[in-house]
């Protein structure tokens, strides 16, 4: 399953505040955004920078932050129903944000307990909706947010350039149990902040381009790990700020694409083969079933010819069977002196076995091959539905016009009469 991870450049602290904006940070996302694109979620298969609309698509979609743009808190998570815990946490976060409550986003750590010690990360929530905005208005839904790096134990420090706002200096990304820092390499303040000794197990990595003076400043080998490396490397983590107020919310077409991207993960090849299994089999046994069908059909069509040529020598093209059959059966009828069932005298005698007993003679007559035509302008409609009645079982059908009953056989095979 394909996995696109975007990268947000760090948010712009020394922007100039408008009266539009209410000094909130606005987003940045208008620009190019860099983003890393791997295959299997393993390895990076594409990388580049381009516009929103212009990301390239893919099953699963990430949007990491730089360390700088979070700020980690360690509390007891509060006892409270799920719809009343941000609220808890922003009681229990009030003296140490920076910022109101109501502008910063929450998000707990993976798998959190009540009553059990958590860490929060916190961000802008203004700056990380917009961005969150330009990219749906490009039509690039994300489906988790990402910290590049969090608190962790045993601690990682990964080396790379700041940018230019900080004079491309050398710094410091280290995580570790008790949080996560940025740390500039100029002066002593980062070696005074580490531990001495360094702890064991430590992860060190750094940028190519960032290697060798980190190896200097270190004293020890680092890891090359480039930016898209590391955050893609952040997607195999458990963390999701897409929390609260951002949790995602499928509607319509969203809902369909996510239940359709769903059906294609790993986890539901073993239906997708035995659904897919399963269709070829109906499809099979429907064809099967239609050539049985079709077979059935032409050895009866062919039996009809047989019957027709073998009664009828004299018939020699044959068109339509059963019609020729019914046609020259008629003319044998015929030439017997016996009468049609479509003829006057079978007609009538029909129609007087149906007659109502209490209703006069007929006012008149008329007569054309295959229909019997007898006025009856007096009656009403109950009559009319009880001679139709009495007329069915006989193989009539009984039409009305302009009070005019209209006498016919009924349609036989397939319309034939």
């Amino acid at each position: 399953m394909s996995t696109l991870v975007v990268q947000l450049a760090p948010r712009g602290r020394l922007r100039a505040r408008s009266a539009v904006d209410g000094g909130r940070a606005t987003a940045t996302s208008s620009g190019e955004l860099s983003y890393v694109l791997s295959r299997d979620g393993l390895a990076v298969s594409a990388q580049g920078a381009c516009a929103p609309a212009l990301l390239p698509r893919a099953d699963t979609v990430a949007l990491v932050l730089a360390d700088c743009d979070l700020s980690w808190h360690r509390i007891t998570l509060p006892k409270a129903p799920a719809a009343r815990l941000r609220a808890a946490l922003a009681g229990v976060l009030e003296e140490a944000l920076l910022d109101d409550a109501a502008n910063v986003h929450l998000a707990l750590a993976p798998q959190a307990v009540a009553g059990q010690p958590t860490w929060v990360a916190a961000v802008d929530r203004h700056w990380l909706t917009s961005e969150l905005a330009a990219l749906e208005k490009a039509n690039v839904f994300v489906d988790r947010i990402l910290p590049v790096s969090w608190p962790d134990d045993p601690p990682s420090g990964h080396f790379a350039h700041a940018d230019e706002a900080e004079a491309r200096s050398l710094a410091l990304h280290w995580a570790h149990a008790n949080g996560v820092a940025t740390l500039s390499l100029q002066g002593g303040l980062a070696h005074a902040l580490l531990p001495q000794p360094l702890p064991d197990g430590a992860r060190w990595s750094a940028t190519p381009a960032a290697a060798t003076a980190a190896e200097r400043w270190l004293d020890a080998p680092v890891v090359v790990l480039s930016a898209a490396e590391r955050a893609l490397q952040a997607t195999r983590s458990l963390w999701d700020l897409r929390q609260f107020e951002l949790a995602r919310r499928s509607k319509g077409t969203r809902a369909l694409r996510d239940a359709l991207r769903g059906l294609r993960s790993p986890a539901w090849r073993p239906a997708r083969w035995g659904l897919a299994a399963l269709v070829l089999t109906q499809l099979l046994g429907l064809n099967l079933w239609a050539w049985h069908l079709q077979s059935t059909l032409t050895a009866k069509r062919a039996a009809q010819v047989t019957l027709l040529q073998s009664t009828f020598p004299q018939v020699r093209a044959v068109l339509d069977a059963p019609l020729q059959i019914q046609r020259e059966v008629a003319l044998l009828r015929a030439a017997a002196g016996q009468a049609d069932e479509s003829d006057l005298e079978p007609l009538l005698q029909a129609a007087a076995a149906a007659w109502p007993s209490d209703l006069a003679a007929v006012e008149s007559i008329r007569y054309e091959p295959g229909k019997l035509t007898l006025a009856a302008s007096s009656w009403d409609a109950g009559r009319i539905e009880q001679f139709r009645a009495q007329l069915q079982p006989m193989g009539l059908r009984l039409d009305v016009t302009d009070g005019r009953l209209v006498l016919s056989r009924a349609a036989r095979d397939g319309g034939r009469t």
